[in-house]
């Protein structure tokens, strides 16, 4: 997955990474791609003269922005007949109750919180627009996550990337630590959901 990552950056540049979070962020099939890692990682590339700072943060927040619009007309419009099915190959109805409890138990601010929780970041956007939340509240969490959450991670990796000597030589620990910040929370809830269904 790292070197993966790092691959990625290398080779497709500012438009793949904008893609990946679009993806990431609107399309249900992109639950699987490793937004917070990358943008971290793309941070980490631009403190280095790889990519240009200012045009990633642009495109990264546009992306992102677009992204979860997509996700909400995705969810107003087709979402029911998505998750139809309890036991589906890829839109599972256990993906949509963690969304819809995440975005109970957190209310409004669910579009804003989810950006920084894999998997529910995806699926969020697809529930408000099931829920039909309101256009213009959903726009406004969802530009403030964007930029907070895009450039805010993005951001936090140039600023390690600038102020480490011999940066190339951290690259690996650095982006193992970003993915470990960003799964780990979900990783343990998974454990802690798992534990407690096998003590029943």
């Amino acid at each position: 997955m790292v070197l993966d990552v790092q691959h990625l950056i290398e080779s497709g540049g500012l438009l793949l990474v904008t893609l990946i979070i679009f993806a990431e962020s609107g399309l249900l099939l992109g639950f699987f791609l490793p937004g917070d890692t990358l943008l971290f990682s793309a941070g980490f590339f631009a403190a280095q003269g790889k990519l240009p700072l200012g045009w990633l943060l642009i495109l990264v927040v546009i992306a992102a922005l677009s992204g979860y619009y997509t996700g909400y007309r995705i969810g107003h419009k087709f979402g029911p007949r998505l998750f139809s099915k309890p036991n589906g190959i890829l839109f599972r109805q256990e993906y949509l109750t963690r969304s819809e409890d995440f975005y109970k138990k957190h209310g409004g601010k669910t579009i804003f919180l989810s950006r920084f929780v894999p998997v529910v970041r995806t699926f969020a956007p697809v529930v408000a627009g099931m829920g039909r939340m309101d256009l213009k509240r959903f726009n406004m969490f969802n530009l403030l996550g964007a930029v907070v959450w895009g450039a805010g991670v993005t951001l936090l990796g140039h600023w390690l990337g600038s102020r480490i000597p011999n940066v190339d030589r951290y690259l690996l620990p650095a982006i193992l630590g970003a993915m470990a910040i960003s799964f780990g929370p979900t990783l343990y809830h998974l454990g802690k959901a798992f534990l407690q269904k096998n003590k029943h």
